[in-house]
């Protein structure tokens, strides 16, 4: 008796010792398996893909949006305007208030280099009549309200126009919506001139919702890449004259400390 209750004690002891051996063998397989650090632009933007996907490929969710292969003078831009507040996302503006402007842009030249697939467009949901109106709007805008067609920033293929015009291709209906919602309501702003701001307040929330569901129903062209250019204005039209900020050469003076 007086053996089995030493063994018993010897056990409970043992085991403490035991399961700390266990924690440290674990943690050092771990260690060993990890990924050396690589001090490289796509593992400090991490943070980035976390919410827009890996490679800034697009959050499943459809609320973030496609990063990569977006203008870098867009991409820049759009920075900027959440750090300036013309834009509104506190989790956005938290993440890129310490940085510097070189340094933004060097996230967005990145951002900018990646060539990597779009994912499919999803079946239209939308009656035809409404994508038939959308269509109109996209391609041939409208005169009477002095709309011009949004391929004549946007590219005729509707992928970007270097360096700061964004592709509208890949987006799902529903982003597409809530950012042309919130240029109408006056919660996303550009430099002035505010070209988009003035184009928005133009459109009917049902001319919004056909816009939408048109264009994230569309198929991806073989060249996905943006446009050098933008195509030649339609007679009649005069260029539009849009504020957004030129790319920035690359020894601009820092407006912020990186931290």
């Amino acid at each position: 008796m007086k053996t089995t209750r030493l063994q018993s004690l010897a056990r409970r002891l043992a085991a403490p010792l035991l399961l700390g051996c266990g924690l440290l063998a674990t943690g050092a397989r771990a260690a060993a398996a990890a990924p050396p650090f690589e001090d490289t632009m796509a593992q400090r933007t991490l943070a980035c893909t976390a919410c827009h996907g890996p490679q800034g490929r697009a959050a499943p969710d459809g609320y973030y949006p496609r990063l990569a292969g977006k203008p870098a003078g867009y991409l820049y831009n759009q920075l900027l305007n959440f750090r300036e507040g013309r834009r509104h996302y506190g989790l956005m503006t938290g993440l890129i208030d310490p940085l510097s402007d070189v340094y933004l842009l060097e996230m967005a030249q990145y951002f900018a280099s990646l060539d990597v697939p779009y994912p499919a467009p999803l079946p239209p949901q939308a009656p035809a009549a409404v994508l038939r109106r959308g269509q109109q709007l996209v391609m041939q805008g409208d005169s009477d309200r002095r709309l011009p067609a949004c391929i004549q920033c946007h590219g005729q293929a509707m992928t970007g126009v270097v360096p700061a015009v964004p592709g509208l291709l890949g987006l799902p209906r529903d982003y597409l919506n809530a950012q042309l919602g919130a240029w109408k309501a006056g919660q996303r702003r550009a430099h002035a001139p505010d070209c988009m701001r003035d184009i928005v307040s133009r459109l009917s929330l049902e001319d919004i919702n056909a816009v939408a569901s048109w264009v994230a129903a569309q198929p991806l062209p073989a060249d996905t890449h943006p446009a050098s250019a933008p195509p030649a204005a339609a007679p009649g039209n005069d260029p539009l004259r849009c504020g957004s900020a030129p790319l920035p050469v690359a020894d601009m003076p820092e407006k912020k400390a990186q931290k």
